[in-house]
């Protein structure tokens, strides 16, 4: 194996520190990160398994670690992870992901929640790990996570995970949980666009907008302040019209900006999905948003579904392909740090093209074929 693949393993953990003590450490930090990381990678969901996968990899393994003591046994692995500060992996992380992620005029910088719901105590000394996650429709990788304060909720991890990316001329999706005007100015201020989805429980900022839609007639639509499109979608029975209405009217929306004062609103949108399966017609799913975009209804209405992205693509897989909601670790950093390596193996395993296949199949081809794990691992 190249000098080169060797390096940057290293480099991805240079800056990670090691909190065992000196005296007891037989096995390096970076050795036990790295297969840590091609463990869950081939479908290792837990210690045990992460240090048997490791010991039918040896050899491999030895082509570019340091192993003088041979493998660590799964107390080694948990133990350090236990210990390792989660801020600390979730910056090599990060500086990985600006190595390979292409900045993207306009891309869907989808941000949503995400609980690991069996990571919990028995008599709820400690509740289910949440944790909120980005992700960037374009690229297709998570960008980062920020794990929910026990004593919070969402709205105060928001903040801080947008602060790790980089928003200019990003759309930032968030549901309503987001739907803070500190958090539309922080994206503002860092030259992103904000789309904000609304719940009634907003105090009068929902029925405002309902409102101002609801005297709104067609033929306004057809202005330049205002914008209209529709869309249909078929496929295994099911048939979907989608449509997206929005206003940019600076008399309509002197209203809201005077009474609710949101950082350079520029419009306010209504869509509304309408579903039939087997000819049969279901209640139509009707939606409010406002945002800083300017009025383009056909980019707004692609940027609210690329936004389920992040429940499709990454909480769907993460739970299916990765098991994470049946994980039990707890105590600790383990269960946040496992989260990381998780997101980081999922990206890896997204960006290789060679082969054709789900992100079980790629898993599973990465578990059975050496050289397969390494174009994962290095890209290359």
């Amino acid at each position: 194996m190249s000098q080169e693949k060797i390096t940057s393993i290293i480099a991805h953990f240079a800056n990670v520190e090691d909190p065992r003590r000196d005296e007891g450490k037989r096995h390096s930090l970076i050795a036990i990160i790295t297969m840590a990381l091609c463990a869950v990678i081939c479908h290792a969901d837990t210690w045990p398994d992460i240090e048997e996968f490791a010991r039918s990899k040896e050899e491999w393994f030895r082509e570019f670690l340091d192993l003088p003591h041979g493998i660590p046994t799964q107390y080694t692995f948990r133990r350090l992870f236990l210990l390792l500060d989660p801020e600390q992996l979730q910056d090599s992380f990060l500086a990985w992901i600006e190595s390979v992620q292409t900045a993207t005029h306009g891309d869907v910088i989808a941000i949503d929640g995400k609980a690991l719901r069996r990571a919990y105590t028995k008599g709820g000394k400690k509740g289910a790990i949440h944790m909120v996650n980005a992700w960037s429709s374009e690229n297709h990788l998570v960008l980062g996570q920020v794990k929910v304060d026990k004593k919070s909720n969402e709205i105060t991890a928001i903040p801080r995970l947008l602060e790790m990316l980089v928003l200019n001329d990003c759309i930032v999706t968030i549901d309503a949980m987001g739907c803070q005007r500190e958090i539309a100015q922080q994206i503002t201020d860092a030259d992103g666009d904000y789309l904000l989805a609304l719940k009634k429980n907003q105090g009068t900022l929902y029925e405002d907008v309902e409102h101002l839609f609801a005297h709104a007639r067609p033929n306004n639509f057809n202005q330049p302040e205002m914008d209209y499109t529709e869309q249909v979608g078929k496929g295994h029975g099911r048939v979907e019209n989608r449509q997206c209405w929005v206003i940019a009217d600076p008399e309509w929306l002197v209203l809201l900006r005077r009474q609710h004062d949101w950082p350079q609103l520029r419009t306010i949108v209504k869509i509304e999905a309408r579903r039939s399966i087997d000819d049969k017609r279901r209640k139509p799913d009707r939606r409010y948003y406002i945002s800083s975009l300017e009025p383009d209804a056909e980019r707004i209405l692609e940027a609210t579904r690329a936004h389920w992205g992040v429940e499709n693509k990454v909480h769907w897989v993460l739970d299916i392909a990765f098991r994470e909601d049946e994980s039990r670790l707890r105590k600790g950093n383990g269960q946040e740090n496992m989260a990381a390596l998780r997101r980081w193996a999922l990206n890896l395993i997204r960006q290789e093209k060679s082969v054709k296949g789900s992100v079980k199949t790629k898993r599973l081809k990465a578990g059975w074929d050496n050289r397969y794990l390494e174009k994962v691992l290095f890209g290359q």
